[in-house]
């Protein structure tokens, strides 16, 4: 039911080898961009639509060695693919590569599935510093009282496990909607006044106007937040708040809120860029930029749903187990 899965080394060098050809290629693919035309929905609009992939293979926050350089040049990405692929998985007592307990090539889960923008930034978090800031003290207090409260509770009742664990919320879905290592595909489709975007994790459909509708009254908190797009030229800009506190996007609390930029770039590319900010919770606003490669889709489902048979069996087993500690309790 929890799945905790830890992308193998060999799938990493997949989607390094991977993105390497497309740095390769990309004055070609530059060439290609400037022929090409901004299609258009029916009424008049920058059509975003298909499904695109949103992993990366560069890390949300810059390593400390690189300090304020954000981008790698075409030669050192090459070092950095050959590096990468000079390393081998730890290797068990039975012989075996260990580095993973889930056969993602099984499902075709594993990153030689997935297309891959080209990304030369070190980090996707923009700026000098490339991380995210440090968290305020009222944030921290927040974390510790959270973890106190959860304390010797773990398994009291579904409450007590994490969103994500529960099939509810994963917080790689949304928003800010940053790829995990699989089911990472995002389906874009547009209709007069809405845009719809239907994540291949959990198969959250999030549906935004762009009618110019105002947000909803800020006692009404949802898991995903409230959405409301407009159009700035080409760009679909779209702004999120009334989010709950339990969603806490990296310790974020109820006044996150989440600016999101979509610009195709080209037929088969999209950026998509992200502000966040949170006056509970970081010192200032920060941003990042993926850019996104068309996939060919399609679709797939994704089994997991609250209530499933994992919870149910968790939290049963700890209430036959704390009988078990009461009866032995009991007979002495």
């Amino acid at each position: 039911m929890t799945r905790r899965f830890m992308v193998s080394t060999g799938a990493i060098i997949v989607v390094l080898l991977a993105g390497s050809a497309l740095v390769i290629g990309q004055e070609a693919k530059t060439a290609a961009a400037k022929s090409w035309t901004q299609p258009r929905t029916p009424d008049g609009q920058p059509d975003l639509q298909g499904i695109w992939s949103n992993v990366s293979s560069v890390p949300l926050e810059r390593p400390k060695n690189l300090g304020a350089k954000e981008f790698y040049t075409p030669q050192e990405m090459a070092e950095i693919v050959k590096a990468r692929a000079a390393q081998k998985a730890p290797i068990d007592k039975a012989g075996t590569r260990a580095d993973v307990h889930y056969d993602f090539n099984q499902f075709a889960l594993d990153s030689s599935h997935t297309k891959v923008a080209p990304n030369l930034r070190t980090s996707l978090i923009t700026g000098p510093e490339g991380t995210v800031p440090p968290l305020l003290p009222e944030a921290q207090q927040r974390a510790a009282d959270r973890a106190a409260r959860n304390r010797g509770h773990q398994f009291d009742g579904p409450e007590n496990r994490g969103l994500s664990e529960r099939c509810i919320v994963w917080p790689n879905e949304a928003p800010p909607m940053i790829g995990g290592g699989y089911n990472s595909n995002v389906q874009i489709v547009q209709g007069p006044g809405y845009v719809g975007i239907l994540q291949e994790m959990i198969h959250d459909m999030r549906v935004i106007p762009t009618d110019g509708r105002p947000h909803l009254p800020a006692n009404i908190h949802q898991w995903l937040g409230d959405s409301r797009g407009h159009w700035e030229g080409n760009t679909l800009v779209v702004d999120t708040t009334n989010f709950t506190d339990q969603t806490a996007f990296r310790g974020s609390g109820e006044k996150l809120h989440v600016i999101e930029r979509f610009t195709r770039t080209g037929e088969d590319s999209l950026m998509y860029e992200f502000t966040v900010s949170d006056p509970t919770t970081w010192e200032k606003s920060w941003t990042a930029q993926i850019p996104w490669a068309r996939s060919d889709g399609p679709i797939f489902e994704y089994a997991c749903q609250e209530g499933n048979y994992g919870m149910a069996n968790i939290l049963s087993q700890t209430r036959a187990e704390e009988k078990e500690a009461a009866d032995r309790k009991g007979s002495k």
